[in-house]
């Protein structure tokens, strides 16, 4: 997935607001943007953070010229924008790195299931069924090379996994997939001690057939591409070989 049109560099001074962020570019000028990116953010709104931004233009229907992408942190660049993990696992089930999910014969975005609910990625085929793809964007890494999600509580994140297994139950495939938008982790563990509710929704989860995944990109402020699986780091967890 390459930046089009190309990224612009800047400082940040604050995000705030969820939706919102102040920065300095490189000129010296000052602007508010958008953030596409409601979470935490936990660990990547330091003031005065190398940012890369995406110059939408003027004169469209947007309120904000700048939205917020890339953001330094930890000695790497790190990708913040939550619409961007659906395409690069798409990406990455058509490439074939998510067990046999590109064998599949269609696929769709957004679809409504569960209670109220949509998921990210149904797959379907004659002979292979239906398969549930669920999507977590993970930006956040406190212990060297180790991803963890997620950053803080997340209720929602807790409903997909227990309608995952849900799916399950009906005799379906149910997979999710934690998309790690930064360079510098090689496994995943999911955060027990900033969410205990979501650690036993998804261990629940796991133990119904509920598979799990974790993909690696790498990033730079030219584009991200999906590279492939990294180990998720829980003692129980056991991939089903479908």
């Amino acid at each position: 997935m390459i930046f089009e049109p190309s990224l612009v560099r800047g400082k940040l001074i604050k995000r705030y607001k969820r939706f919102l962020f102040d920065a300095e570019m490189e000129d010296g000028s000052l602007i508010t943007g958008s953030c596409p990116n409601t979470g935490s953010m936990r660990g990547l709104t330091t003031p005065g953070s190398t940012i890369w931004m995406c110059d939408h233009g003027t004169g469209g229907t947007r309120k904000y010229q700048y939205s917020l992408e890339l953001v330094e942190a930890d000695d790497t660049i790190v990708g913040i924008n939550t619409s961007r993990p659906n395409k690069l696992v798409e990406a990455a089930i058509v490439g074939g790195m998510v067990s046999n999910l590109g064998n599949y014969n269609s696929l769709k975005r957004e679809q409504k299931y569960g209670q109220n609910s949509r998921i990210d990625i149904l797959l379907s085929d004659e002979k292979l069924g239906t398969a549930y793809v669920e999507v977590k964007n993970v930006h956040f890494m406190r212990e060297n090379a180790l991803a963890e999600f997620p950053d803080s509580a997340t209720a929602r994140g807790a409903k997909h996994l227990q309608e995952l297994a849900e799916m399950v139950k009906q005799g379906h495939r149910a997979i999710m997939v934690y998309l790690i938008q930064r360079n510098d982790c090689e496994k995943l563990k999911i955060c027990r001690d900033l969410d205990p509710v979501y650690a036993e929704n998804f261990d629940n989860a796991v133990k119904q057939g509920v598979e799990a995944y974790a993909i690696r990109c790498k990033i730079t402020d030219k584009g991200i591409s999906p590279v492939g699986l990294i180990e998720i780091d829980e003692e129980h967890l056991q991939n089903a070989s479908k």
